[in-house]
């Protein structure tokens, strides 16, 4: 037990100095900098919204798009320094001493004997699969959707709204990601970073005031004018939980035939019905769906 304990208390000095690393540019290789890798990213989409506005008549600093930005660093920061770090660290410890300290006896396939750029494949296409999946259980479930709803409060689409959403879609999308690391044998830390990195970008593409669909591309790889539907206050009789839940592939919903485009898109109303009444600020949204009348 004492080791638990320590392993929590440890999580927290240890990720407090790794994120200053990053922030003063010490981490080595250079490249795998989480924090400064979100901030150039997030730069240069909004430059493209700026140049080039699909909704011409939305400002550029559009409704939210302060709290949004906020709940960036939050997300991928904060909550991870206040808690979760620690709570991911003692779970990591718990399955190890489950399964006799080696994860790796869980693989279902090792991945490391192949060429370097299949590994990438594997391991991003699984990973994209899993997250698809969750995201499909947190439309699908009103448990879930109650904390969901805080990423569908956005009104006005823009990068930043990629990582609103509440602390608690850490809890339910973690545990399936780390199941899926667990899965699959012989990935390297440098392969995850790539993969997430494409995701965050791929988001943050999908969620900005950008008019693109990649051409023949659309149908494997997520984009503006498909997403912008996922966020329709409207929703068709057919998908009365949602539609276009891909994360960084459309792929899956094109096969599952969760898809749906039936226009351009680009001046529909979004959110959900009774958004009026929904919160606006910052802390009220991350206590939102713990209360039974939500």
């Amino acid at each position: 037990m004492q080791e638990y304990i320590d392993t929590f208390l440890k999580s927290f000095s240890d990720f407090a100095r790794y994120t200053w690393n990053e922030i003063t540019f010490n981490v080595d290789p250079w490249y795998v900098n989480y924090f400064w890798w979100l901030v150039i990213l997030s730069l240069v989409v909004w430059g493209l919204e700026i140049a080039f506005p699909w909704r011409k008549n939305q400002p550029t600093l559009r409704k939210d798009f302060w709290i949004d930005a906020f709940f960036m660093f939050f997300n991928f920061y904060i909550f991870k320094l206040v808690i979760f770090m620690a709570f991911s660290n003692v779970t990591e410890m718990a399955f190890k001493d489950l399964f006799g300290g080696d994860l790796k006896s869980l693989a279902l396939f090792d991945i490391s004997t192949l060429p370097a750029i299949a590994q990438l494949v594997i391991f991003f296409v699984i990973t994209d699969f899993i997250q698809w999946f969750t995201h499909v259980l947190l439309h699908r479930y009103n448990f879930l959707w109650k904390f969901h709803k805080v990423h569908h409060s956005v009104e006005e689409m823009g990068f930043a709204a990629h990582l609103r959403y509440h602390w608690m879609e850490n809890v339910f999308y973690s545990p399936m990601k780390y199941i899926a690391v667990m899965l699959i044998g012989g990935f390297t830390p440098e392969q995850a970073f790539i993969v997430f990195y494409f995701a965050i970008a791929i988001g943050h593409l999908n969620h900005a005031n950008i008019g693109i669909s990649y051409g023949p591309l659309k149908y494997i790889l997520n984009n503006p004018k498909m997403h912008i539907w996922h966020h329709a206050y409207e929703l068709s009789p057919q998908h009365k939980y949602g539609a276009n839940f891909g994360i960084t592939l459309s792929i899956w919903d094109y096969i599952f035939r969760t898809n749906y485009i039936p226009s351009d898109g680009r001046d529909i109303k979004l959110g959900f019905d009774g958004i009026e009444k929904f919160p606006k600020k910052f802390v009220p949204l991350n206590l939102y769906g713990f209360r039974k009348k939500d």
